[in-house]
């Protein structure tokens, strides 16, 4: 088990099943046994996430990018409070103090992989995309991704979505109004302190950029 216990608090399960859209008590079954591993390291500290086998083509872009280096120095580039912070952005590697960030990419997009049982629960690892007038097939970024801050939300606001996304939500929360519109392929398992550590900087407006840079760099350990 993992996250959470007591009467009055949610009981998150990591198990040996299959993945399932819906568990008895709310509880999600994930199989983590067989899914990739990566640290997330930052200069906050590091975060280990698992990346679900649901969804193979952003994982395996992932992986092949973190083994590549490719996110090696990169910078979390926009971060916003009770939301998300977001990088992957390639511009950001050396990027001035005034640089334009958020466009940069590794030349292509990733078809989008929608799975009911994975959702924008807090440490939810997600991929960026452009909006829908230039994307209505809402095609994944080939390198932007976000970790899910998110906020509690009252079940009151979620009533229209699965027993287990509003028991999620009201005891850890998250971004629903994310749901099924970006592809979620990941989780943090490790370090959700961390990421509220880099959601509290200071940012700058426009582009909600940190006054003092936060990088990473991404290692797949298993």
């Amino acid at each position: 088990k993992a996250g959470f216990t007591g009467k009055d608090q949610l009981t998150y399960t990591i198990c040996d099943g299959a993945e399932k859209p819906k568990c008895s008590n709310a509880t999600v079954s994930i199989n983590v046994e067989k899914m990739k591993t990566v640290v997330i390291s930052t200069s906050m500290g590091d975060m280990k996430a698992k990346l679900y086998n649901r969804t193979p083509q952003h994982r395996d872009n992932f992986i092949k990018l973190a083994n590549e280096g490719f996110f090696n120095d990169l910078l979390f580039h926009r971060v916003i409070k009770g939301f998300m912070v977001q990088g992957g952005d390639p511009n950001s590697k050396g990027a001035g103090p005034d640089a334009r960030l958020g466009s940069g990419g590794p030349g292509y997009t990733i078809p989008a992989e929608f799975v009911p049982a994975l959702f924008h629960k807090k440490g939810a690892l997600s991929a960026a995309r452009q909006g829908d007038q230039v994307n209505p097939k809402k095609e994944s970024s080939g390198s932007q991704f976000y970790v899910v801050q998110g906020k509690p939300v009252p079940q009151g606001q979620t009533k229209n979505m699965p027993a287990f996304r509003q028991e999620v939500y009201s005891k850890i929360g998250g971004t629903p109004f994310l749901d099924d519109n970006y592809t979620v392929f990941g989780e943090v398992v490790e370090g959700l302190d961390i990421i509220d550590k880099i959601a509290a900087v200071k940012t700058k407006k426009p582009g909600d950029r940190p006054l003092e840079d936060v990088k990473m760099s991404i290692k797949v350990i298993d």
